[in-house]
């Protein structure tokens, strides 16, 4: 190989790593920096009651095609599905921009979220492909530090676009974005020629798609737009099973399988995911909750409460970067778990704040919860891939991305549910006699209390975050009701954080089950698929 040949591929190799950054970053910004947006969508298109199909309808066609996107990826090439995914994305985003109507506007979202599906798998993916799994541990780390970073600026290049332009912008400013990201990614990124005809699953494709988003729906509205005994929610639970057994069935009997199942017979796919699903479920139902406890007891403003989950999200990001360092020294199994103990310490310090913990107390239980996050999740997908031949790293790799976004809706709806269910039982005992005993004129006030905690606990302690809200309750209701429900507050989500816990414990007795899962030597893997050669180019970056 000559050395200007070299030359060109390294300078290739960074116009895709360049690519691979911009376009994680700009679909990570979108999910932080749209709801920032909501207000003045609302304002101007209406539709308060259908405004959570903002992002219920990107998280449905986003969830559900990223196992499609990795088999495509593994089929007809990773350059082929990346790009059209951006293309996806782009055009998604401008029609979000010009929606005239909120039924329009869900309607792009969802579009936009078949774009951000493909997208966000592809990343790993590719790096699978052009580095070996030591100089990958290092990469995939930098990914996810990007990520983490994605949710810190987020809220705040929001906040000054709705207050600069408008929020139209929001969507626009991913077009200018996105181009770059394609440009890059089509220039540097070499596609493989696909041989012979290419058997698409449409059956899995249809089956999956059903079964996940019927899921999903399932897991969203129950308990909240429907009793979870309602026909509505038995309906979907019962499609759920049909569309996915017949998923099953016919993934058995498909030559192209979507979701091949005999992965699900290799041990490490399998506790590996569990793993994923696990600290998904911890990890999103618990933080879902903390601004509850920043704002409600604490008595930060909303913006300072989100300020304070920087100190989350900056420790995930320091131990994503280290943690493909130490990978290589410690071993795949080892750091897996200590990062699971690490969160399962975080979920115990949470448990134990009280009506007196102070603003630095929560930062710090924070910080220890993002340092175990920042160990684990980066290395699930690096494993996953040093497990599996190239041929299906694809379908590897984004398996990892969908069972840990299942898992997070799984979280938030279980601990959702634990949360209304102790908060009532405790709102019951304490502030009930409390109501009861308030003057007569009084009695109308008390009796919307009371119907709140029959109905939504959790839209109670909200009153707590919202200083309109509160300013219409009369000051002597105020003092008399405001210290119980801070107080069943703070226990109504020590109990959370404890089922929490229980999950993040499960994840921690299945790194018992982790084989050995030795990294790719750092000169062992010359080519990828797609047609690159880039065994000078990988080491090259690697000693960067």
């Amino acid at each position: 190989m000559s050395e200007q040949t070299t030359q060109n591929r390294q300078k290739n190799s960074w116009v895709l790593l360049a690519g691979l950054l911009v376009a994680m970053l700009f679909a990570a910004l979108d999910n932080t920096i749209v709801g920032t947006a909501m207000p003045r969508i609302v304002g101007e298109l209406g539709g308060l009651a259908v405004m959570t199909w903002l992002t219920t309808a990107y998280m449905l066609t986003s969830t559900a095609v990223v196992p499609i996107a990795g088999k495509l990826a593994d089929m007809i090439g990773r350059k082929t599905v990346y790009v059209t995914g951006l293309v996806i994305f782009i055009a998604g985003s401008a029609l979000c921009g010009m929606a005239d109507t909120m039924t329009q506007l869900i309607v792009y979202r969802g579009i936009q979220g078949i774009g951000g599906g493909v997208m966000m798998p592809m990343a790993m993916i590719i790096i699978g492909d052009i580095f070996t799994g030591e100089q990958r541990a290092k990469w995939q780390g930098v990914f996810g530090a990007v990520f983490g970073l994605s949710s810190i600026v987020g809220p705040q290049v929001g906040g000054w676009i709705v207050d600069s332009l408008n929020w139209r912008w929001v969507f626009y400013i991913n077009l200018p974005v996105g181009i770059l990201a394609t440009v890059l990614i089509f220039l540097g990124l070499k596609n493989r020629r696909v041989d012979g005809p290419i058997k698409l699953d449409i059956a899995g494709m249809f089956t999956m798609i059903a079964g996940v988003v019927s899921l999903l729906l399932s897991l969203t509205f129950g308990g909240k737009e429907y009793p979870w005994l309602s026909w509505q929610i038995i309906g979907l639970f019962a499609l759920a099973v049909v569309f996915l057994a017949a998923f099953v069935r016919v993934e058995s009997r498909a030559s192209e399988p979507i979701l091949p199942l005999h992965l699900f017979r290799n041990k490490g796919f399998t506790v590996l995911n569990g793993i994923g699903f696990l600290m998904s479920i911890g990890m999103f139902g618990a933080i879902m909750f903390v601004p509850f406890f920043m704002q409600g007891i604490i008595g930060m403003s909303p913006s300072e409460s989100g300020t304070n989950m920087l100190p989350l999200m900056l420790s995930m990001m320091v131990t994503s970067i280290l943690g493909g360092r130490f990978v290589r020294k410690v071993g795949i199994r080892k750091q897996i778990m200590f990062g699971m103990v690490l969160m399962g310490i975080g979920f115990v310090l949470l448990s134990m704040m009280n009506l007196d913990t102070t603003k630095f107390v929560a930062a710090a239980n924070l910080v220890v919860l993002g340092l175990g996050m920042g160990l684990v999740m980066p290395v699930i997908t690096l494993a996953l891939q040093e497990s599996f031949p190239k041929s299906e790293l694809g379908v590897v790799t984004s398996s990892s991305q969908f069972f840990r976004q299942i898992g997070g809706t799984f979280g938030m709806t279980i601990l959702g549910a634990v949360m209304n269910a102790r908060s009532a039982n405790l709102l019951n005992e304490q502030l009930v006699p409390k109501l009861e005993a308030l003057p007569a004129q009084a009695h109308g006030i008390a009796q919307q209390l009371e119907g709140m905690i029959a109905q939504s606990p959790q839209g109670l302690y909200s009153m707590l975050l919202s200083p309109e809200a509160m300013a219409k309750i009369p000051a002597s209701i105020q003092q008399t009701i405001v210290p119980t429900l801070q107080s069943t507050l703070v226990e109504t989500l020590s109990h959370v954080y404890l089922y929490g816990l229980a999950f993040i414990v499960l994840g921690i007795v299945l790194t018992f089950f982790i084989g050995t899962i030795k990294l790719s030597a750092a000169k062992g893997k010359a080519e990828q698929e797609e047609g690159t050669e880039i065994k000078a180019v990988a080491n090259s970056v690697n000693t960067k």
